[in-house]
């Protein structure tokens, strides 16, 4: 063999090994997501009963156009009123009933100043999800008039679930009960996601975030208080349990501010609120707070590099598990034939107590969620199935009458409006034969006289534009087509994003319907496979059984480029490690 010839074969030797070396890299790097599991939903059917998954859209828009209707008549109609008591800020804003009836409320009680905004901003945010401008309907700015909850008169100077303290005993919040004092903020940060131009709206977001960095430094990791007094920036104790798991609603408005801001002590003060979250030894979800520091944890290990632990924080939404409010978690379960599995409340009260808003809002953080860390796709689809089918369950044109409490009332509900809350064994007395699940509310129960239709729940029924916003069905049952963008606010440039689980033993075809205008390429965030190439507006795609696809919307034909543990396509982020 001459020099020649042997250098030849050396140099192809050295190239085919090259070759492999890169094949196996890529192979390496490129393999699918593996899924992670969480016992609690892996325990939930994997086929629910009865199924039916209701039309969420149209349900919101129906909902939206009764309830600010002030011309609705019957009794208890109309649902809306104007407050002109000008609290905080020099200009009229409005009331929504929290419950069909309640005494506490309306134009004629209290001067009209008892509202709470649970009520108010879950409609605006409702509406907003689907598509309907809040700002300017039929002569009102509803989402201006959302201002007067910043208290400023108390000089707490965040957003509250009332306008004054003066009513703040007829409902939650005030130096009380956490949750009601910072998720009004949380709903506020979403909305304002929506109408960024809004007048006054950026400078009482800094100001918020500025109030939570700071109550953030001064807890200094420990959240085991009742409330946080933020006028006087003191964490206090009262009757009520520690709420450790307000850090996740800290961490949300936080993250939030600095992806709007970019203020790097935004992103200081998210971290430490997650760590301190983290840190509990034991399970402290009390409310609604909790899956959002899952969302915050999952983002931040994308987006920042962090390696914060999401199935513990997943693992205490959904496990039942709560030391403190006992039992707080995710339903599982079938009722004499009805799957409830999905639900969001108490696992133990009355054999358990679903409520219909903690189910709604919980489905806000979770989707997105997905985009961030794909592994818990499988089981973030399986529960949204379970959770989508059974809310049917709250609404009393959808559940038989003989499973809910005052079916001869419902006509009042104009078939928008959902009972409260789901149980297993009934708390009323003179509902204790009817046989579970328990269509129920609990507005009898806040005050003496409020009437029998107040467990009709205007708060929880106002948060269905979520919902209507995530969940789209396919052509095949049971499988759904979940928008992850819809719900994920203050997110960078992204395509559609939809995470689609097969939970059928076998695999499905489903017909894909595009968001995006023009061909497209259908990528799977989770094989890192191109499903599907140059679709104009549908296309058939296979789904694997018992597994989901995270499908992006990329522009036909586009490179693909693998950075830094994230993938792109035209500079824009289309899945992470």
């Amino acid at each position: 063999m001459n020099g020649f010839s042997y250098w030849v074969i050396l140099n192809l030797v050295l190239l085919l090994g090259s070759c492999k070396a890169i094949k196996n890299e890529i192979t390496e790097r490129d393999k699918p997501v593996m899924q992670i599991s969480l016992a609690r939903i892996d325990a939930m059917p994997n086929l629910p009963k009865p199924y039916k998954i209701m039309d969420f859209k149209t349900l919101a828009k129906d909902f939206d156009s009764l309830a600010f209707d002030p011309s609705q008549t019957g009794e208890y109609w109309p649902l809306v009123w104007e407050d002109d008591s000008k609290k905080n800020f020099d200009q009229k804003t409005f009331g929504m009933y929290t419950a069909m009836g309640d005494i506490r409320q309306g134009e004629s009680h209290h001067e009209g100043i008892f509202h709470e905004s649970l009520s108010t901003m879950g409609t605006v945010l409702g509406a907003s999800l689907v598509g309907i401008d809040k700002s300017q309907q039929e002569g009102e700015n509803y989402v201006g008039m959302l201002k007067n909850y910043f208290n400023t008169e108390t000089n707490w100077n965040i957003m509250m679930n009332n306008t004054s303290p003066e009513v703040a005993m007829l409902g939650g919040g005030y130096a009380r009960d956490w949750w009601y004092d910072v998720y009004p903020n949380v709903l506020f940060y979403a909305i304002a996601d929506h109408y960024p131009n809004e007048p006054d709206y950026e400078s009482l977001q800094r100001t918020i975030a500025d109030k939570f960095y700071a109550a953030d430094s001064i807890l200094a990791g420990n959240y085991a208080y009742s409330f946080f007094d933020y006028s006087t920036m003191e964490p206090k104790e009262s009757w009520i349990c520690t709420q450790e798991d307000v850090a996740a609603g800290h961490a949300y408005v936080l993250y939030s501010a600095y992806k709007k801001f970019v203020d790097p002590k935004y992103l200081r003060g998210t971290k430490s609120a997650i760590e301190a979250l983290l840190n509990q030894k034991e399970n402290r979800f009390y409310e609604i707070l909790m899956p959002f520091g899952a969302y915050v944890s999952a983002r931040l290990n994308a987006e920042q590099g962090t390696d914060y632990d999401t199935k513990k924080i997943m693992e205490w939404t959904f496990d039942g598990t709560s030391v403190c409010r006992e039992g707080w978690g995710v339903l599982i379960g079938n009722w004499n034939g009805y799957d409830v599995s999905g639900l969001v409340g108490s696992t133990v009260d009355h054999g358990g107590f679903a409520f219909l808003m903690n189910t709604y809002d919980t489905m806000w953080p979770l989707v997105p969620m997905v985009r961030y860390d794909p592994r818990y796709a499988n089981a973030v689809g399986k529960w949204m199935l379970n959770a989508s089918n059974a809310i049917k369950f709250f609404y009393p044109y959808e559940m038989p009458d003989d499973h809910q409490t005052i079916p001869e009332r419902k006509d009042h509900t104009k078939g928008v409006i959902a009972y409260e809350g789901l149980i297993k064994e009934a708390h009323f007395e003179e509902y204790q034969h009817i046989p579970a699940p328990v269509a129920i509310g609990d507005g009898p129960h806040w005050i003496e006289g409020n009437p029998d239709v107040s467990q009709f729940s205007v708060y929880g029924s106002g948060h269905v534009g979520i919902a209507a916003a995530i969940i789209e069905k396919t052509d095949v049952p049971e499988i759904l087509k979940l928008n992850c963008l819809a719900t994920d606010f203050y997110s960078d440039m992204a395509y559609p994003t939809f995470l689609i689980y097969n939970p059928h033993p076998e695999q499905k075809v489903i017909s894909y319907i595009c968001e995006t205008l023009g061909k497209v390429d259908l990528y799977d965030a989770i094989s890192h496979q191109i499903v599907a190439k140059n679709v104009t507006r549908t296309s058939k795609i296979e789904i694997p059984s018992m597994a989901s696809r995270l499908i992006v919307e990329i522009p036909a034909n586009s490179t693909i480029i693998r950075k830094d543990g994230k993938y792109y396509a035209n500079h824009i982020v289309i899945a992470y490690k």
